[in-house]
């Protein structure tokens, strides 16, 4: 290995060029740049609520691996926040605590990108949870800046268009995206310990139906038939309810409406819908209050939700 800073020094001012020389230059320091396995021990959450009680200016010897993407980098990289699915975590790197080579990629790693840190627990003299960094692994370099972390991505159509850079620099969107997920598996779980059973119906219909819309069109080559995207699923569940293989039946699945584009109306988006036999629509109000009273439950930990 040798000492000469020449590659660094002639890195160009444009920012995709630079992070596209400092790759290669991690290339030849450290080899594989985009490993496909990297064994962390612990979240930043977990971390975060194992050492809640730890002192401030306190040191451990607890050696510990975690990983994340680089959300901002202090003092030359002495201090960079790192961050997970489940938060962030401080790295401190140092002469003291950081051995020579780690601290020779510190120049090499921009916002952005994902790096995997083993080191020394210790609380910091202002309260921050950080890793003394022992070691510094290069997960994947980011030859894109990330948008700016404190406004992140203000322009709407981006944000549409290109919803991981809105995930990552937007927290209330990243937490949008994660109580969706709990939302449909809380409804799933809800009708399957109500008794209805789950179904997939067909998504391409040689007749469309089900709702008032126009459709999107496609062909089947084999078939040598014209078919439509569903516009809803209310055909093929209704067949699933009279042949008998339940009483209760429903799906959560995507619906194509070749319509307008609004932040209120997607061509595609996710349905739910059921089907219940012998019951009426006050079962069905029962039942949407009971789903939605559970919902809110699990979401917010109480039926009491602030609206507007």
């Amino acid at each position: 290995m040798t000492n000469e800073k020449k590659p660094e020094a002639a890195l160009s001012s444009d920012a995709a060029e630079v992070r596209a020389q400092k790759l290669a230059i991690l290339r030849e320091k450290v080899g594989e740049v985009y490993p496909a396995h990297f064994h962390r021990t612990v979240t930043n959450a977990e971390l975060a609520e194992t050492y809640k009680d730890l002192p401030s200016d306190t040191e451990t010897q607890d050696i510990v691996t975690v990983a994340g993407r680089v959300y901002s980098s202090r003092n030359s990289g002495m201090f960079m926040d790192i961050h997970d699915a489940s938060g962030k975590i401080q790295i401190f790197s140092h002469k003291d605590v950081t051995p020579e080579a780690a601290r020779e990629l510190l120049s090499l790693i921009d916002i952005g990108d994902i790096i995997g840190v083993t080191g020394a627990v210790r609380r910091t003299k202002r309260g921050e949870l950080s890793i003394n960094a022992h070691e510094i692994t290069m997960l994947t370099k980011s030859l894109l800046p990330m948008p700016e972390k404190w406004h992140g991505v203000s322009d709407i159509e981006i944000r549409y268009r290109k919803r991981h850079l809105d995930i990552m620099t937007n927290e209330e969107s990243k937490l949008r995206f994660q109580q969706r997920s709990k939302i449909i598996s809380g409804i799933r779980r809800f009708m399957e310990h109500d008794g209805f059973m789950e179904v997939e119906t067909p998504m391409l219909h040689s007749v469309y139906g089900g709702a008032t819309a126009e459709p999107f069109k496609t062909h089947h080559n084999t078939l040598k038939l014209d078919m439509y995207l569903r516009i809803a699923p209310e055909l093929y569940l209704k067949r699933t309810l009279v042949s008998a293989l339940t009483d209760k039946v429903f799906e959560i699945n995507r619906n194509f409406r070749n319509e307008g584009v609004s932040t209120r109306h997607n061509p595609e988006f996710t349905m739910m819908e059921c089907y219940w036999a012998y019951a009426d629509y006050e079962d069905i109000m029962d039942l949407v209050e009971r789903l939605f009273a559970e919902l809110a439950t699990t979401i917010h930990g109480t039926t009491e939700v602030a609206y507007g």
